[in-house]
């Protein structure tokens, strides 16, 4: 008995010790280099900045507070300013406020800061952040015109809570989170065309078709689906009891929610607007995407590999 005991002390020990680690030791930092930066006043970078802000990479979505959500949706220029939550297993996020307000946004970043954010998942002290964003590898010229828009607007005030990891988001920070790499070269510049690379940029790198469509593993943080295939799972912060899967968008003839779909169809439903007024998919900027990029992202997708997985609810409500 004794000994058991003693094993049992031992272990609880450990266990204490290893908590401890990681509490002291999760939000560690790392020595990321800052990217080149190029910011412009010129009307026409500002416009495009503008364009992929409030459409399709959709920041306008998730940097605003929930209560300004339809007006997003309407095609208002709502102040970037913070306040929305995802809260899952590793925590609850909070988007900072992205407005060059000097107490309570980016105001006092420098421009490779928030580069370096954009492109490495690192916050400005050097800590990895949760990978919420897609545009690691967004062209130089589109972030710097994303950048030069968010230094354009006017600074609003808002103070936004700092993001709370759990105990199990602690130990995938210190352990699992790191800053991404960049095993090839970031693009300086892609050719926007009604082809099948500029789909394929846009569904990764700027749209995050890639990531919504795609299965996570709320415990790892992982990509643990097929690409595109479904299943990522999204709950509600506007109805209660209510969860969203993302639907399979790969061109499977028996599983593929747009399979068959021919372009018209798949311009007009992103066109077309929301169905369910808490839906994760940002309908409102999408649907002021350029055509010429949403046909591009139609090849794209059209000629991705079909993945056979049925997702069997869409929308789920609590019973």
């Amino acid at each position: 008995m004794k000994k058991f005991l003693t094993v049992v002390l031992t272990l609880i020990g450990v266990l204490v010790l290893a908590f401890v680690y990681v509490l002291l030791s999760y939000n560690q930092k790392f020595d990321v280099e800052y990217p080149d930066v190029s910011l412009s006043s010129d009307s026409a970078t500002l416009a495009h900045g503008e364009y992929l802000v409030y459409g399709p990479a959709h920041c306008a979505s998730c940097h605003v507070d929930i209560s300004q959500f339809e007006a997003v949706e309407r095609g208002e220029r709502v102040p970037l300013s913070g306040g929305f939550s995802i809260n899952f297993a590793l925590g609850s996020f909070y988007c900072p406020n992205i407005t060059p307000d000097e107490e309570t946004g980016i105001g006092l970043r420098s421009d490779k800061e928030i580069a370096r954010t954009l492109r490495y998942n690192v916050d400005h002290e050097g800590a990895a952040i949760m990978p919420f964003m897609p545009f690691t590898n967004m062209s130089e010229y589109d972030m710097n015109a994303v950048i030069s828009f968010l230094r354009s607007q006017k600074g609003v005030k808002n103070e936004v809570p700092r993001s709370k990891y759990t105990v199990l988001g602690k130990v995938l920070k210190r352990f699992a989170l790191k800053p991404v790499e960049h095993n090839e070269e970031v693009p300086t510049y892609v050719e926007p065309a009604e082809s099948v690379a500029f789909g394929e940029y846009l569904a990764h790198s700027v749209a995050n078709c890639y990531g919504c469509h795609t299965e996570l593993d709320e415990k790892t943080g992982e990509y643990v689906g097929e690409p595109f295939a479904g299943g990522m799972r999204f709950v509600s912060e506007m109805v209660e009891g209510r969860t969203y899967y993302s639907p399979n968008i790969t061109p499977d003839p028996e599983t593929g929610i747009m399979a068959g779909w021919s372009l018209e169809q798949f311009i007009n439903r992103m066109r077309g607007g929301r169905v369910h007024k808490d839906s994760p998919m940002p309908w409102g900027p999408y649907s002021r995407v350029k055509e010429r990029d949403l046909k591009a992202i139609y090849m794209y997708l059209s000629q991705l590999d079909p993945v056979n997985r049925k997702i069997e609810q869409i929308v789920v409500n609590a019973e």
